[in-house]
């Protein structure tokens, strides 16, 4: 029999529901009690989907129970919340970004190693089917050497679809920090991790007006640059260009390609699990549809808490883990450094490139096949 780590969720807004519909697929993690601010929404998602405890966030810290905290609140208590968790004896898995700052980045990963726990973080989409077959391509030489790579994060903004956005304008939100994880940890997933970094950003319009109907005509101020273009260097030698922006109407540029000295590869979204993936070799004539070499092309968001609870039971590295997630984080903030202080930034961190994931891993044998 698979073991299973007994699981808890602190946060019960939007992104809670497709844990809790997603838990069910995985047999090495079970969801048994929720937590909110606001305990009529822990109420509300435990009966929902059959929760057997709703708590307040000390309660839920406090029980003995827990193995492992999936934290989905706002950013700006991502840390304080993690660190309670790991204080607590518990492993967490968080939602991106890993915190607002690198200081407290850093006292997560400190505190998690002091404790000798596990902590991991979102984003999990890189194991999805679309980027793992990208990964398999590159590792099988199809492209050649990766030498430069391209991506685009284009919108303009939450406040015409998110019933409570402001959020998105705070400090630790922007573009950069709600997306850029994503892209980031795609391209590390992809090329390795990143040295140098520089970059623009900017704030163009200091107030929105929000128009979803939960909130609207509500003013939000804008306290984070909403477009942000910046330039990665990796350890590798390669080099990349990024965009992200909560300031441009319409585009038809692509999520991600990456250019080798044998071809190019056309990334999926990475906000994704799924394709499509293009591929072209130097001399190809055209662009060819590649198959999924791997499983999980669907919403499978908690497919790195089931990855990351396979590493605890079989006490190795995971692949969601934080040292990738810190990186990510310094990074995006090097970005913003680098724009400020009108020079190029080399970052303070860096981590393995995650392994790939085994071909022919589904929900029915996802433990047995990692242990393989």
């Amino acid at each position: 029999m698979v073991k299973k780590l007994n699981a808890g969720i602190i946060g019960c807004g939007n992104i809670s529901k497709i844990y809790l519909e997603n838990a069910g697929r995985f047999q090495n993690y079970q969801i048994q009690a929720v937590a909110d601010l606001v305990l009529e929404r822990a109420q509300a998602r435990a009966d929902e989907f059959q929760v057997p405890k709703e708590y307040t966030t000390d309660d839920l810290l406090a029980d003995p129970e827990i193995d492992l905290v999936i934290n989905l609140t706002i950013p700006a208590v991502h840390a304080e919340i993690a660190i309670k968790a790991l204080e607590n004896g518990k492993h967490v898995y968080g939602e991106k970004p890993l915190a607002v700052t690198r200081e407290d980045a850093k006292r997560i990963i400190d505190v998690a190693r002091e404790k000798e726990l596990y902590i991991g973080n979102a984003p999990d989409t890189f194991l999805g089917a679309g980027i793992q077959t990208c990964k398999k391509l590159i590792d099988d030489g199809m492209i050649g050497e990766p030498i430069s790579a391209t991506a685009f994060m284009m919108g303009p903004g939450h406040e015409r679809w998110h019933p409570d956005p402001a959020f998105y304008y705070q400090v630790g939100g922007g573009p950069m920090f709600d997306m850029g994880p994503y892209y980031l940890t795609a391209l590390i997933a992809l090329m390795g991790p990143i040295k140098r970094v520089t970059g623009s950003a900017q704030t163009t319009y200091k107030e929105r007006t929000i128009t979803s109907k939960e909130k609207y005509g509500e003013k939000i101020q804008v306290e984070t640059p909403t477009q942000i273009n910046g330039v990665l260097d990796f350890e590798s030698g390669a080099v990349a260009s990024i965009i992200t922006s909560f300031d441009t109407w319409h585009h038809r540029l692509p999520h991600i390609e990456i250019y080798g000295t044998e071809g190019s590869l056309v990334v999926p979204d990475p906000n994704t699990f799924g394709g499509p993936v293009f591929l072209r070799k130097k001399d190809d004539r055209e662009w060819q549809e590649i198959a999924m070499t791997h499983g999980f092309a669907d919403n499978s968001r908690g497919l790195g808490v089931a990855e990351m609870a396979d590493a605890i039971i079989q006490k190795r590295k995971a692949r969601t883990d934080g040292e990738l997630a810190y990186h990510v984080l310094d990074v995006m903030h090097g970005i913003h450094d680098a724009s400020d202080q009108e020079k190029h930034y080399y970052t303070i961190s860096s981590c393995k490139q995650p392994e790939p994931l085994p071909i022919g891993i589904e929900e029915s044998n996802f433990s047995t096949k990692l242990k393989g």
